[in-house]
């Protein structure tokens, strides 16, 4: 056998150096896909974070205080009807938890929170919530906040 002939030998090489590009690429892609998880992860965890800050705002304390002077939904739906009829401020009031519900829903809906940490977070307690506010739904309309209604659901499912 004789040795490798100067063709062979730059074939060679060239062959190594492409093999060694192919490995160093191969992982660059495993390294990005690695910190486009970990910037979701980070992205989930900063919004989440924002939705419980929101939580224990003043305008959704003051909603859930004066949602909490009520018995039950029906109470709840016509003193609502009320304070709609009066323009009162009261009616505003009781919008932010509506609102605030309907947005977890649109973000989780589009991926923007995790189902899993609303499942997590709020779990029973998001139906609970849905059920008391039910008449009041009903009362404004059909598909008054559907990103809501969807949750629950998921929720429920």
């Amino acid at each position: 056998m004789s040795d490798p002939n100067w063709a062979e030998q730059v074939t060679a090489i060239a062959t190594a150096i492409g093999a060694i590009g192919l490995l160093s690429a191969i992982g660059a892609a495993i390294f990005a896909g690695q910190q486009v998880r970990e910037a979701r992860h980070s992205r989930e965890a900063q919004v989440a974070a924002e939705f419980v800050r929101r939580w224990d705002e003043d305008e959704l304390v003051a909603a859930r205080r004066l949602v909490a002077q009520f018995r039950n939904g029906e109470e709840l739906r016509d003193a609502f009807q009320r304070y709609i009829a009066t323009n009162s401020v009261d009616a505003y009031v009781l919008y932010h938890e509506l609102d605030y519900f309907e947005q977890l829903g649109a973000l989780e809906e589009l991926g923007a929170v995790s189902f899993d940490l609303i499942k997590l977070l709020l779990g029973n307690r998001l139906v609970d919530r849905w059920e008391l506010w039910k008449p009041s739904l009903d009362m404004m309309g059909h598909d008054s906040y559907p990103m809501f209604e969807a949750l629950v659901a998921k929720l429920r499912g």
